[in-house]
């Protein structure tokens, strides 16, 4: 696990502080205080961040947010895209398991590419950047896993209506990208068609794998895991697809996790949590 610097760590919990608590100004008292510092530690940040413009110190003595922070922030709100944290993260995936790995949007019941990296063996795949496609159980499992309540109200309106075997998998998918992070989709037996292809009025060609036996193989087609925002909702889907060939439970499982961490360490920098 990488560690910032204790200087770094000491700069980001005032400026978070005083972010925290909009409309008040802090005397370094307060804030000597409130973040457990020494009082010449928390003097010399506060001069430094004066200095600077990321903090403005008042008449009274106390500091609120300066003028080169707010211009920051709005430089980064109006530029900043999540696909410039996940483009990286995208890239090394597809280099890793030689496969198409794209950034998956839910717009209203709609799913929108809006982002992909390739592998060399992959350029030209069939599935365009841009393309939509109505949301279908299979990813509804990775976009609704946290919420039972929106997981519910996506079953009442899916159309065509889940039957009662795809609601059991559905139901048993969302645990298992709980727990995982990540769900598995299998080719269907007797499918022949590559995912994403379909116009999406069908059922999907795939299924959910619910429980990884390290000792079988599996005709993988895709791994799928959630990316989440501040408000605990997901923001994108990481979609890695284009396996070459079968798979065994060993190394899906590797394939997995890897996307889940990936899929985590995006989440946690959207969130503004630690970056692990």
């Amino acid at each position: 696990m990488s560690r910032s610097s204790p200087g770094v760590a000491r700069v980001a919990a005032i400026l978070n502080f005083i972010a925290d608590h909009p409309g008040q100004a802090f005397a370094l008292t307060d804030l000597v205080r409130a973040l457990k510092l020494s009082r010449a530690t928390c003097h010399a940040l506060l001069t430094g961040l004066v200095d600077v413009g990321y903090l403005y110190r008042t008449t009274d003595k106390t500091y609120v947010l300066g003028p080169a922070l707010a211009a920051i922030g709005r430089t980064a709100a109006a530029h900043f895209s999540p696909l410039q944290v996940a483009q990286p993260e995208m890239r090394s995936l597809a280099d890793e398991f030689d496969v198409v790995c794209g950034a998956y949007f839910l717009e209203g019941d709609v799913i929108h590419l809006r982002e992909r990296a390739a592998s060399l063996s992959h350029i030209g795949y069939p599935v365009p950047l841009g393309t939509r496609m109505p949301l279908r159980w299979i990813q509804a499992m990775t976009f609704f896993a946290r919420s039972a309540r929106d997981a519910d109200a996506w079953v009442s309106r899916a159309d065509p209506p889940l039957g009662e075997e795809q609601l059991g998998q559905f139901r048993a998918g969302l645990e298992f990208v709980r727990t995982h992070g990540y769900v598995a989709l299998l080719r269907r037996p007797g499918s022949e068609e590559e995912l994403g292809v379909r116009s999406g009025t069908e059922d999907p060609p795939v299924v959910p794998l619910l429980e990884v036996d390290v000792q079988r193989v599996y005709p993988l087609v895709a791994l799928m895991a959630p990316i989440y925002d501040s408000r605990n909702r997901v923001m994108m889907a990481l979609v890695m697809a284009g396996f070459h060939g079968a798979m065994n439970g060993t190394a899906l499982a590797q394939a997995g996790s890897r996307l889940a961490e990936a899929s985590a360490r995006i989440s946690g920098f959207l969130a503004g949590g630690e970056d692990d």
